[in-house]
């Protein structure tokens, strides 16, 4: 037998008052004067009739979406094949299901942001978004402020307004490449993680460069190759970067993504990491640990970097000013098996 849906109204009736009362409360709508006594007799009824809100209605109500959006840019197919994106989003869904909020993700086309900025904003489906891997070229940020939302970035950009969490990438990068440099290794080739339009490879490209001059060692722009997100772009980068014929004793990788595909294309031209090529990557996704040799690599706080961008964003909703605006976490050296001490006298191809 079908059973007729519980409604506010049935939720009003069984403690005595109106259902704007009812709605009142349930929307937890600031300024109205209810007593607690009132309250109490409202949330008795909705658990004895075992009442839910419809969540179009309760919108509605409060003109309130319950939502925050996720927005990533780059293309579906990046998305796909990219394994740091479960970690955040486990991070995000920790936070809002304490919030009972949703997520709503989307995906914005190079060139497009202004116009999906907006059409997101003017549909009303999300109450606050967080920016995934923010570009430098992005003129829909800029456009942000003008916008009654919102918005925190999970990545930094410079000269931005926008409140962000991130690691200190530059740093993190420079960090990675002294290691090798302590390892003896003179002759290090890098791949990027990402187009340069993107913050975070200008960044870790930088702290790579940083290392070296450190060390009195020139940046060789043939070392340096630019990958694009997935193992298919850090394979070409690998095979561009040896059929260069260069030398290099060790490469550091900015994405452990990335690393997937250079390795492949370090075992069809028969060498061995880290016989061969000593490698360190950058994220510490999963696979990072169990990789054979287990990778040296940059350890991301994933979920804490979600969790973090989420908690900002949600003070921003209630009107809270945060302490800071930008938020910078801790990143890590995790030391594994992928990088060997030289003695200087040679790289990859002299190895062969």
């Amino acid at each position: 037998m079908n059973q007729k849906r519980v409604t506010s109204q049935n939720v009003a009736d069984l403690a005595g008052v109106s259902r704007t009362t009812v709605s009142f409360i349930l929307n937890d709508v600031k300024g109205v004067n209810i007593t607690a006594e009132t309250r109490r007799k409202v949330m008795d009824a909705v658990e004895t009739l075992g009442y839910v809100p419809n969540a179009s209605a309760q919108a509605l109500a409060s003109r309130k979406a319950k939502a925050i959006g996720l927005i990533m840019t780059r293309r579906p197919q990046y998305i796909a094949s990219d394994p740091f994106l479960p970690q955040i989003l486990s991070g995000l869904l920790e936070v809002i299901k304490q919030q009972k909020l949703g997520l709503l993700l989307e995906w914005v086309e190079p060139g497009q942001q202004v116009r999906t900025y907006h059409e997101l904003v003017q549909a009303k489906h999300i109450d606050g978004m967080i920016l995934l891997t923010p570009r430098l070229d992005d003129e829909g940020l800029r456009s942000l402020k003008n916008f009654d939302i919102p918005a925190v970035l999970m990545g930094m950009l410079p000269n931005s307004d926008l409140y962000s969490v991130d690691v200190d990438n530059r740093a993190a990068a420079r960090k990675a490449v002294q290691y090798l440099l302590g390892l003896g290794h003179k002759e290090i080739a890098c791949i990027t993680n990402a187009p340069l339009p993107y913050s975070s490879a200008t960044d870790r490209l930088q702290g790579y460069k940083d290392a070296l001059l450190e060390a009195n060692i020139t940046p060789n722009e043939s070392l340096i190759c630019y990958a694009d997100f997935d193992p298919k772009s850090g394979y070409q980068c690998m095979k561009s970067l040896l059929d260069r014929r260069k030398g290099f004793s060790a490469a550091f990788i900015a994405s452990d993504n990335i690393v997937i595909g250079a390795s492949s294309a370090l075992q069809e031209a028969g060498l061995r990491v880290p016989e061969d090529i000593s490698i360190v990557g950058f994220d510490d996704i999963p696979w990072a640990q169990y990789a054979d040799p287990p990778i040296t690599t940059i350890h991301m706080p994933a979920q804490q970097l979600a969790q973090r961008a989420c908690y900002l964003l949600m003070d921003l909703m209630q009107g809270k000013l945060p302490d800071s605006r930008h938020v910078i976490l801790e990143s890590e050296l995790v030391v594994r098996n992928s990088c060997q001490r030289v003695d200087g006298k040679g790289g990859a191809r002299e190895k062969r």
